[in-house]
């Protein structure tokens, strides 16, 4: 009896391993796109995301064991408006993975189909702060492209894993009716507050403002990626104190102490929201993520 059970064991331990070595071993930039990856790929795939939510994703610490980690990947999924360029292109080089290089199923780009916002013009002069040639690259902050982004994932991952097409397929649409269920929510909490000016410290919920009807006033940041003089915060005291601005929008990873004092200088809230999933102490999932931010402004503007 003692050997048919070690048999047994031994079988279930190898079914185990073999469970696992056949799951998609997907590497995603960021936590954002990880949480949508996760939704579609669900119990298919081995998700590893390389930055956490309290980052800056444009400065992500390149941890050597990430060469590692891209090394194995099957799936690398980057956000494509060039957000990673600073720290991203130098691992995958060193990872000597061909499957994530270039275009292919393997090296899913997020940015593919999207709408992209401020989209520059002419020649880019690096004057102008940290300029992005493809546009504001924080597009997963509105509803709309995180369906995108996950029709895009799901393509991907039915292309490289055939057998599992039907699942990953299903798994998308129940994301999307999900998706749009909370878009009704979402816009019903956020609807008395529509057109309420706020300031943000940078250019990173642009998308979410345009999408739920806010106006963006203005930046702590005079450009994007420069840090605020004391002569440009005085200009953005003096425009907001007649303007009936209501909130103030930083990042976790932002300092808190001109945002601070400006809001209680011209008389708004300041709110700290991630920019992605499990930033600020929000949760680490895609819906707990947006269900925070929302409810997080709507708490504050109710005050």
């Amino acid at each position: 009896m003692k050997k048919l059970n070690a048999i047994i064991f031994t079988l279930l331990m190898v079914f185990s391993i073999k469970a696992e070595v056949s799951k998609l071993n997907v590497v995603a930039t960021l936590p954002d796109l990880g949480s949508i990856a996760k939704e579609i790929g669900g119990e298919r795939i081995k998700l590893t995301v390389l930055a956490n939510g309290n980052e800056d994703p444009h400065f992500v610490d390149p941890k050597p064991s990430f060469i590692r980690v891209l090394n194995q990947a099957n799936v690398l999924i980057d956000n494509g408006a060039e957000l990673e360029a600073g720290w991203l292109p130098p691992l995958v080089n060193n990872a000597r993975n061909p499957k994530i290089l270039g275009y292919s199923p393997n090296h899913i780009i997020g940015i593919t189909g999207v709408k992209m916002l401020q989209v520059p013009i002419g020649k880019i002069d690096r004057s102008e702060g940290d300029v992005h040639p493809m546009g504001n690259p924080h597009y997963l902050l509105s509803p709309d492209n995180c369906l995108i982004v996950a029709s895009n994932i799901t393509e991907s991952f039915s292309k490289i894993d055939r057998q599992g097409a039907q699942f990953y397929q299903k798994n998308l649409e129940k994301f999307t009716q999900r998706l749009n269920e909370k878009i009704i929510e979402w816009k019903k909490m956020l609807q008395p507050y529509k057109s309420t000016r706020v300031v943000t410290y940078h250019k990173s919920f642009d998308y979410f403002i345009d999408y739920f009807g806010f106006e963006l006033f203005g930046t702590i940041e005079p450009k994007p990626g420069i840090e605020p003089s004391p002569s440009h915060i005085n200009e953005l005291i003096q425009k907001a104190k007649n303007s009936d601005v209501k909130l103030i929008i930083i990042e976790p990873n932002r300092p808190k102490k001109t945002p601070n004092q400006l809001g209680k200088t011209i008389g708004a809230k300041m709110v700290i929201l991630p920019l992605m999933p499990g930033g600020g102490g929000s949760p680490d999932d895609f819906f707990g993520w947006y269900d925070y931010i929302v409810k997080t402004i709507s708490e504050s503007l109710k005050q």
